[in-house]
């Protein structure tokens, strides 16, 4: 009898030991929830099983990934990946990225986005970040999953609770079912930071503003016999944290936002990780190898009680072998339709031509289409509102793509400018509005005003879905080169000033066509009034009289371009290339001052052919990167009526920040080729040294006769030298960039340079 009671004691130690259920908390934090990958990673190579996760925020995500049967090992290289620092940072992924909608670079470094109604109501969006890459890496990751669970996270390779916020009711809400992808987008939508998702109806938010440690839903929802909880929120005070207060008031949006992270919610039984995250802040995923490594190595500081406390382990091969079975049971990544929410009849019409499906027709579309056609549409910033989920058709076996509408940012306000040491300061706004039916319709303005720099455009741009885009448009631009003084320039020391004030008017017509995936054309026909004041010489004073060049006509020519740039100044990775081509016929009206040798006015008829090519491009990806700079120009431009007018009008090699800013003649020419080499040294996060120099040829080096005429000079050993080497932080309002600046320039040889935004300009349609 004994001998049969010990058996049923043995058989049922072994029935506890083997039902054993262990549950896994993983707590919000931003990127520092990248250590939860660790803790998964150190858990896995211990044979510890993982039977239930819940998460908050980017414990949701991690957790989420792992649920939907992703080793450790697959996340690590997906969060290490360019990829997931594309989507971090609003990047399209790499082999994405069309240009055809990018809008012209201008120096504004903040933009606010709001709706317009048709009552003339403003609604202002708070959202900061670009989410369309990620939204897509998340449906594409995890569509399938989604699909064998039959949208049940109870049937996900480990079972799932996903914690979110509803920020109307002030409640926390579970997701249990539904779409992954839109569970764990709505779990890390910081306030203030990403724009919400509608999951259920609903628009939900990050889990942590109510629950950052959500150790009470796993007991509710899974009880299981052991439960690992770990957190990677610094927010654990239950007392005023006087000793550092002035090092956590900076974060002080986080704190109020977040709610905290109580270690005392895990059970007496059960075990609690944090990792040594300090120094480490909710925003450096630039370091998410080191958070993955805190993470790894806390949990095996901590595996002896771990392994304490567990009675039924996982062999790897075990788990592998389950791992495997779930995964294939994947279904063929085929789409047989794509809907959409939210949008007329009109304006889906205009979807379905970027995605080229006919209304009403049915076909299949493999994962590749679909997602070239939402990042063509997304990379028209209008689009960045429309959400994708991708859905499976449990009775067709084939998946479909929804494009939802979240609420409209139609209206756009763009601040910027620069802050110089010379006099090349400048304010900017521009103002974008758009029109959604049959066509898009972008309505932009912009003014930007200094002392040196003004200028007034306007443009109206009709989009028809891949196919191309019509932009009427009116340009006002004036220079004054003589208020260009430089605050750190030496008085003592006497320079001839540039006397040169320029008034530019052009009006005309472009069409965009996109070519292939990466390039764009554009043909351009333009009407141009110009004027130019100058003095002939170096001497001026206030009683002289200006000579006046007007020149008026009109240009015709394309432009082809591609540009992958990281930065629209002082890019450190990607490259640009374009090859422009231009007709001109001008008239020129000439009037001399009293500093010609002309006395008389002269009229004059001229036409020319210009044809210009460019090339920028960066190589590595560490600490130190090069580029290359090259261009190249061939044209047959005439003289004008004096030297000064000419150089004024030739086109030229502007390598450096302020070239712009400066009237170069040893670096312009009617033909010539130039190239340099760009050096970034990456000394700190997002500050740079920059040291770059280039070289200039002119194959026409134009001089001054007696005359005060232009003639052109072909010596082979003319060649002239610019360089720079500076200092580049790349701020939240733009660069702030010092700088000591060469030319082979008798008038601006050496300068120093600091200023504070971005440096631009636009460029003069006769350069």
């Amino acid at each position: 009898m004994r001998r049969y009671l010990f058996i049923i004691f043995l058989l049922l130690a072994c029935s506890a030991g083997f039902s054993q259920k262990v549950g896994l908390v993983l707590s919000g934090g931003g990127a520092k929830g990248v250590a939860h990958l660790g803790v998964l990673k150190a858990l896995e190579e211990n044979n510890i099983p993982i039977d239930y996760i819940v998460g908050t925020s980017m414990g949701g995500i991690i957790g989420g990934l792992y649920a939907a049967g992703y080793s450790p090992a697959e996340i690590e290289e997906l969060v290490l990946s360019d990829q997931f620092r594309r989507c971090v940072k609003g990047l399209p992924e790499k082999g994405f990225n069309y240009i055809y909608n990018q809008n012209e670079i201008t120096p504004g470094f903040l933009r606010i986005n709001m709706a317009l109604d048709s009552t003339f109501n403003f609604q202002l969006n708070s959202s900061i970040a670009n989410d369309v890459s990620l939204n897509f890496a998340l449906t594409e990751k995890l569509a399938q999953a989604t699909a064998i669970a039959n949208s049940r996270f109870d049937s996900l390779f480990v079972p799932l609770r996903v914690v979110a916020a509803d920020i109307f009711t002030q409640q926390q809400v579970v997701l249990s079912k539904g779409s992954l992808s839109s569970a764990l987008r709505a779990t890390q939508t910081v306030p203030f930071f990403y724009t919400p998702v509608r999951v259920d109806g609903k628009y939900l938010f990050d889990g942590g503003v109510y629950n950052n440690f959500p150790v009470d839903v796993a007991i509710k929802d899974f009880n299981p016999d052991l439960l690992i909880g770990v957190n990677v929120s610094t927010k654990i005070f239950e007392d005023y944290p006087f000793d550092n207060d002035d090092d956590l008031i900076s974060r002080s949006l986080i704190y109020l936002l977040l709610d905290k992270s109580d270690p005392s919610r895990i059970p007496e039984n059960g075990v609690y990780i944090q990792p040594n995250l300090k120094g480490y802040t909710s925003f450096d995923f630039d370091r998410v190898k080191a958070l993955l490594d805190s993470g790894y190595s806390q949990t095996l500081r901590q595996m002896e009680s771990i392994r304490a406390n567990i009675r039924r382990p996982e062999r790897s091969d075990s788990l592998a072998a389950r791992r495997k079975a779930f995964q294939d049971r994947h279904y063929p990544f085929l789409f047989d339709k794509i809907t959409f929410t939210g949008f007329n009849s009109k304006q889906r019409d205009y979807l379905r031509g970027v995605f080229k499906t006919a209304k009403n027709k049915s076909g299949l579309m493999t994962l590749a289409q679909i997602k070239k056609g939402y990042f063509q549409l997304v990379s028209e910033e209008y689009f960045t509102n429309v959400y994708p989920i991708i859905q499976f058709d449990s009775v067709t076996t084939k998946f479909n793509l929804q494009l939802s509408r979240r609420p409209q940012q139609n209206f756009q306000v763009e601040f910027g400018g620069v802050i110089a040491t010379r006099d090349i300061s400048s304010i900017f706004l521009g103002l974008n509005f758009y029109h959604f039916g049959k066509s898009l319709k972008h309505f932009y303005t912009s003014f930007q005003a200094g002392s040196f720099y003004k200028s007034a455009v306007a443009k109206v741009r009709y989009d028809f879905p891949r196919t191309f885009f019509i932009e009427p448009h009116f340009v006002y631009n004036s220079w004054d080169y003589l208020e260009n003084d430089d605050l750190l320039k030496d008085v003592s020391t006497p320079v001839a000033p540039t006397v040169l004030q320029r008034y530019n008017r052009n009006y005309g017509v472009s069409v965009g066509i996109p070519v292939r995936e990466y390039f764009k054309m554009t043909l351009n026909f333009d009407g141009i009034n110009n004027f130019d004041g100058y003095i002939n010489g170096d001497v001026f004073i206030s009683t002289d009289i200006l000579d006046e060049l007007r020149l008026t006509g009109f240009k015709t020519g394309f432009t082809f371009s591609a540009n992958t740039l990281n930065r629209k100044q002082y890019a450190s990775a990607g490259k640009a290339f374009s090859v422009e081509g231009d007709f001109f016929n001008m008239k020129e009206f000439y009037t001399p001052g009293n500093t010609s040798i002309e006395t008389e006015p002269v009229t004059a008829y001229h036409q020319w052919f210009r044809l210009r090519g460019t090339a920028e491009q960066y190589f590595g990806n560490g600490r130190f990167r090069s580029g290359y700079v090259a261009e190249m120009m061939f044209s047959n431009q005439p003289f004008f009526q004096n030297y000064f007018g000419t150089i004024a009008n030739t086109p030229g090699f502007f390598p450096l920040q302020d070239s712009r800013t400066l009237i170069l003649e040893n670096f312009r020419s009617f033909n010539y080729a130039a190239a340099g080499m760009r050096n970034v040294f990456s000394l700190y996060h997002k500050l740079d040294l920059r040291l770059e120099g280039y070289l200039f040829k002119p194959f026409d080096y134009l001089q001054e006769d007696s005359s005060q005429e232009a003639y052109v000079t072909r010596e082979f050993n003319k060649v002239f030298f610019a360089g720079t080497a500076g200092l580049v932080f790349h701020s939240p309002v733009g660069p702030v960039s010092l700088s000591v600046n060469y030319y082979d320039d008798d008038e601006n040889q050496l300068g120093v340079l600091l200023h504070v935004g971005f440096l631009l300009f636009n460029r003069h349609p006769l350069e």
